[in-house]
């Protein structure tokens, strides 16, 4: 790939040779994001804002597109669009933009409000800390080798290859503060077989590879032992906390950390291939337990890598991922593999003549570092304890069930959160569906806009005693179809939200804003007051992050086969918003959807 696009924002020291083998074979057969149609987009755009609006609204509205479909500037930007994205060395027109706006120039601190987390099942072969942590990360280092060779195959639908671009940063990649906007720092994988162990706020750095062999989970373990008896016999300045600090202040005191001489330091933790934290935490509930994977006390992780495996002392574990660079499909697959080649591995003895061997990575802390820590962590505190959760685990069906019924389970969970959000708010509002456009070159993400006039008009028949069942499912029935479309389009690229985004990055400094972005709809149906995303796994227990507005719901949804978790966050403000609420809401709602149809299937009507 000598031509291999360049991404913005991202500092390297690999060589381009180093993207090689079956994961990244198909790269160069991957077609680029389409730039939709104009008109087609408006039509959809203008379809998504009736549901949301009031009737004065809408026509306001309408109007106000059908005026900027047809203008010269709207004709304009739409060819300018066409341009960017046939530029010579540009792998998509979104990526640049995308990325700044909403990863690397986004201020607020990434966690909680960018970081995500992964709550795996408990294993009760394992009954340490150590032990539990030793068979992950021997897991994960399988899978990074399989990365770093390309054997791994890419992730694919039923019809085609996926791109893997973003597995460049899963492993030896760190995101590193600066302003006004973040970088993304990647190094060799050759030379940097490491991995980051914290506990007790210190940091440790292990090699993993040993006279060219890779050390077993039994070496593994009996290092991580001595790790953590060394770290609790003495207290350290927690300085991973500042890296849940806004960007800004973040930036300003990492050169405050390397002014004090820790330059080296930095680096070992940004080289690691990934982090391991050792939490003290005994969690009990299935919210304690992602409280503790998201963030715990804050004072023991390096939250600006992209992968961070988590252990607590009762050898319950999970996975915090960085958020910038890599979406959660890849990190999934690297969360599966790594559950369940520790599920596989027997427990084998420690070589005779095995001695541990780590490097403690001590930080020069001089008062104005000590300081700055104190106030990362008040601000941090303060940050979490308003986060609220609620994790519904609803066993009466999953995935096997909801087929049975004639029904796609994204689409059928995605109304059960309709009806749960209808009845919470009172009234349908804007709500994301995350969709995913690998199926492109460098593609990412693209917004299934999930609230539509089908949806309403079905979520109004559940509550209306004049409607049969037989009209009820009739609507549930046009409702699921319409659903289905909706993601179809925008995983083939073929959404509003970026297409729009893409025209409104294109306006020039001296020219008009189109009415069509300031008109009061085009924020608010872009508003997320219930922003959801799937990720299914028989592995995960839940997994979850924070609501994307303060006046907003963030609905993670794992489709078991028997059973549906989801994880419901909100912020704890003056919108008098409460997760337990809106979790009864779904599980009413996901009942009374099963007793609707539990006879007959959907298609049968």
């Amino acid at each position: 790939m000598a031509n291999k696009p360049q991404t913005h924002n991202v500092m390297s020291t690999r060589e381009i040779d180093e993207e090689h083998g079956a994961l990244f074979a198909q790269q160069e057969q991957l077609p680029k994001l389409p730039v939709p149609d104009l008109e087609s987009t408006l039509q959809k755009y203008v379809e998504s804002l009736k549901p949301v609006l009031s009737e004065s609204e809408y026509k306001h509205s309408a109007h106000v597109v059908a005026e900027f479909g047809q203008s010269a500037q709207a004709q304009e930007l739409q060819r300018r669009l066409k341009a960017r994205t046939a530029e010579p060395g540009r792998a998509s027109w979104l990526e640049e933009w995308w990325n700044d706006l909403s990863y690397m120039g986004y201020r607020d601190p990434v966690i909680p409000f960018v970081s995500y987390h992964y709550s795996y099942n408990d294993d009760p072969r394992c009954t340490r800390a150590t032990q539990r942590a030793a068979k992950l990360i021997s897991g994960a280092i399988a899978f990074r080798a399989r990365v770093v060779d390309g054997s791994l195959e890419p992730d694919s639908t039923r019809t085609s290859a996926l791109c893997s671009h973003s597995y460049n940063y899963m492993f030896n990649a760190c995101r590193i503060p600066a302003e006004p906007s973040d970088k993304f720092r990647t190094v060799a994988y050759h030379g940097n077989e490491t991995i980051v162990v914290v506990r007790n706020s210190r940091f440790f750095e292990v090699s993993f590879v040993r006279n060219n062999v890779v050390l077993s989970a039994a070496e593994i373990e009996q290092t991580l032992e001595q790790i953590v008896q060394t770290a609790d016999a003495a207290d350290a300045v927690a300085v991973g906390v500042l890296t849940t600090d806004h960007r800004d202040t973040w930036t300003r005191n990492r050169r405050m950390l390397l002014d004090a001489g820790n330059a080296s330091v930095l680096q070992a933790i940004e080289a690691a291939a990934f982090v391991v934290c050792i939490e003290p935490d005994m969690p009990q509930t299935r919210e304690e337990l992602s409280h503790v994977i998201w963030h715990a006390s804050g004072r023991n992780r390096w939250f600006d890598k992209p992968c961070q495996f988590v252990v607590t002392d009762s050898a319950r574990a999970g996975f915090c991922g960085e958020h910038s660079m890599i979406d959660g499909t890849p990190t999934l697959r690297l969360a599966d593999f790594a559950v369940a080649h520790s599920l596989a591995l027997p427990d084998g003895p420690v070589p005779r003549g095995f001695n541990p061997a780590f490097n403690e990575l001590r930080f020069q802390t001089p008062p104005t570092v000590v300081r700055a820590v104190a106030q990362a962590q008040s601000r941090f505190d303060v940050n979490v304890a308003a986060q609220h959760v609620c994790v519904l685990n609803f066993a009466a069906f999953g995935k096997d069930k909801i087929k049975k019924l004639g029904c796609s389970p994204d689409a059928f969970v995605q109304m059960v959160i309709q009806l749960a959000s209808t009845r919470h708010h009172g009234r349908a509002r804007p709500t994301y569906e995350a969709s995913m456009t690998r199926s492109f070159l460098h593609g990412r993400t693209e917004t299934c806009r999930s609230v539509s006039s089908d949806s309403v008009a079905w979520c109004t028949s559940m509550d209306d005693p004049s409607a049969d069942t037989g009209r009820r499912i009739k609507l549930l029935r046009t409702a699921l179809a319409t659903h289905s479309r909706l993601t179809r389009e925008a995983v083939n690229g073929h959404g509003v939200d970026r297409h729009l985004l893409g025209l409104r990055m294109l306006v020039a400094p001296t020219e008009p804003m189109p009415a069509i972005f300031t008109d009061p709809a085009y924020t608010y149906s872009s508003h997320w007051f219930v922003s959801t995303s799937q990720m299914s796994s028989e592995h995960l227990c839940s997994y979850g992050w924070s609501a994307v507005t303060p006046r907003g719901y963030g609905i993670a949804y794992n489709i078991r086969e028997n059973s549906l978790i989801i994880h419901v966050a909100c912020v704890r403000n003056e919108h008098g918003l409460n997760s337990d609420r809106f979790a009864q809401c779904l599980e009413t709602a996901a009942h009374d959807i099963a007793s609707l149809i539990d006879v007959k299937k959907v298609s049968e009507y």
